[in-house]
């Protein structure tokens, strides 16, 4: 589905810097949850500071703290106080700049709720958060100071948690990748029947490289986040439900995209059951769905094509991989001709030697044939015309890809490649 997402940077490779720090030197074994409001339209963009909780326990990685997992269009930096040290980087996308893409950005003024995740400082800290355009330029920026003391701190997750059972442990939360596995439109009578679907989903995902050989780099947990209605709100058919988290097809008016705008509602469902990324299964076999980096993933649970597309839109929210399918002839708005996009899987070849030049046989002609042969269609790597929604002037790795079509069996070579480096990042 439609959404933004970003590249590797090149900090992936520091894994064994001199320069990297020691996690109980700055952070206690906490989570602060940061609350934002990102407003604005087309022309003007701001942040605002919404909130700041406390969740018990930090699921997050405890190396790399201050290098960037992928390169996005938006960045979280902190900083010590005291010394001025970056003490942790991460980045993010948002539905809020994919709607600056849209025309009513042009003549309405939104605000779109955000949460990130950061380890809890022991010090007094300085957090930035930064917005960027389609052009890589900051267009919004905020900063403010956490007194890791502050009374005000909303202290969460510390009484009863919502009802959750594991369905893959493989190992503690600060040696793996944690995923929630949430309801979305199961009422009570439906609990089981969301398990049921959490095992689907998590199977999916594992029957796919470069997950399944690093399983045991990951804990899936799936969280009975209670709906009081069953079912899926479908605006174009008049259908609206009162669900956890307030999920609605039709997202900027495209039948299929599947989003929520209630991120806090999100977050709060989860509060004290250890998490750094999130899948959300809707109860509607309505096809759609939606994947944000470091956000969440939404899609629907009871439609034919699930399993391909939790895990393609997984690939969104946590891989940063771009859609790889093209509908328009002119460019979209988010993927300009000029610039290199962020994301490790399509090219304007304005850059190309940073993204998957080095798996390209020599030789190989610009723009490459769609292959034929059906060993070949997901597996040759090569530079073919049509991606990021644009049929002309943006490239991808091979003819087809999970990225692209739900009936391709696996991520191309260099999806996985991407993935794979990704998952390392957090964990090694």
């Amino acid at each position: 589905m439609k959404k933004t997402v970003w590249i590797l940077t090149l900090g992936l490779s520091l894994c064994g810097s001199a320069f990297a720090q020691n996690f109980d030197d700055y952070f206690v074994d906490k989570t602060l949850r940061l609350d934002y409001i990102f407003m604005g339209n087309a022309d003007k963009q701001d942040i605002c500071l919404d909130e700041l909780s406390s969740l018990p326990q930090w699921a997050g990685r405890h190396t790399h703290l201050s290098e960037l997992p992928l390169a996005g269009n938006g960045e979280i930096t902190m900083k010590d106080k005291a010394t001025g040290k970056v003490i942790y980087r991460t980045s993010f996308s948002s539905l809020f700049q994919e709607w600056l893409g849209e025309q009513e950005a042009k003549v309405v003024t939104r605000g779109f709720e955000n949460t990130f995740l950061v380890p809890y400082p022991k010090q007094p800290a300085e957090i930035t958060v930064t917005l960027k355009d389609a052009y890589q330029k900051p267009s919004a920026t905020l900063t403010h100071e956490v007194n890791p003391k502050d009374i005000l701190i909303h202290q969460r997750g510390t009484g009863n948690l919502t009802p959750h059972r594991y369905l893959w442990k493989g190992g503690s939360p600060e040696k793996c990748i944690d995923v929630a596995i949430m309801a979305e439109g199961y009422s009570a009578k439906d609990e089981e029947l969301f398990y049921k679907d959490a095992e689907i989903a998590c199977e999916s995902l594992f029957n796919h490289e470069p997950f399944k050989k690093l399983k045991d780099r990951f804990n899936i947990v799936a969280v009975f986040s209670e709906s009081k209605d069953s079912g899926g709100s479908i605006p174009r058919n008049n259908e609206w439900k009162t669900t956890a988290v307030s999920s609605h097809f039709d997202t900027f008016y495209s039948d299929r995209y599947l989003t929520t705008r209630s991120v806090k509602a999100i977050h709060n469902w989860l509060a004290g059951i250890p998490y750094e990324h999130i899948i959300i299964l809707a109860n509607t076999d309505t096809y759609g769905g939606g994947g944000i980096y470091n956000s969440y993933t939404l899609t629907t649970a009871h439609h034919s094509m699930f399993r391909p597309v939790v895990v393609h839109e997984f690939g969104h929210s946590f891989g940063g991989l771009a859609d790889e399918y093209a509908y328009d002839e002119a460019p979209s708005p988010l993927y300009p001709y000029s610039v290199e996009p962020w994301e490790p899987n399509i090219t304007t070849l304005v850059h190309f030697e940073d993204k998957w030049k080095d798996m390209v046989e020599p030789g190989t002609p610009v723009p490459t044939k769609p292959q034929t042969d059906e060993k070949l269609i997901y597996t040759k790597v090569g530079v073919y015309e049509g991606g990021g929604y644009t049929k002309k002037g943006i490239y991808r790795p091979t003819t087809e890809c999970r990225m692209k079509i739900n009936e391709a069996p696996v991520f191309c070579p260099v999806c996985q490649r991407s993935l794979e480096r990704t998952i390392r990042f957090y964990t090694e």
